[in-house]
């Protein structure tokens, strides 16, 4: 995925179905990068801005059809979908190398960066630990 131009990667095992940008009922009182709820396939999704939320977001503004949602696994039982800017198709670990770790201090659901072999950088995000992070599932501001 792309996010705020930068490259991040989901483990396919904890990434559900990709929906079109939908349109959002907002919820009153959310922190910023909760942008409402969609309703796809029938079911009401919360949507999460995901450059919003990790604090990478370049500039306000609305979403746009280009983006796209990402869900969360079923086995997750999460209601939730992040908004992001675009799908980068699908990376295998024959195609990246693991970075050294930096020693910085990240959020539980950050996993390691890899880089690829143009020399892009991307971030992990485990969706499972993302699911269960105490400021991630506290919407209201």
């Amino acid at each position: 995925m792309e996010v705020a131009g930068r490259g991040i990667l989901f483990p396919l095992r904890e990434a559900g179905e990709i929906f079109a940008m939908a349109p959002l009922v907002p919820v009153p009182h959310t922190h910023r990068w909760f942008m409402g709820v969609a309703n796809l396939r029938g079911h009401l999704h919360g949507v999460v801005d995901l450059a919003g939320f990790l604090g990478i977001k370049m500039a306000e503004a609305s979403p746009t059809q280009a983006q796209q949602l990402v869900g969360f696994n079923q086995s997750l039982d999460l209601n939730c979908v992040l908004m992001v800017d675009r799908l980068a198709g699908l990376r295998g670990e024959e195609q990246l190398t693991r970075e050294a770790d930096d020693g910085q201090p990240r959020p539980t659901f950050a996993g390691a960066r890899y880089r690829d072999a143009a020399g892009r950088v991307w971030q992990e995000l485990s969706l499972a630990a993302l699911a269960g992070d105490e400021i991630f599932l506290r919407i209201v501001g």
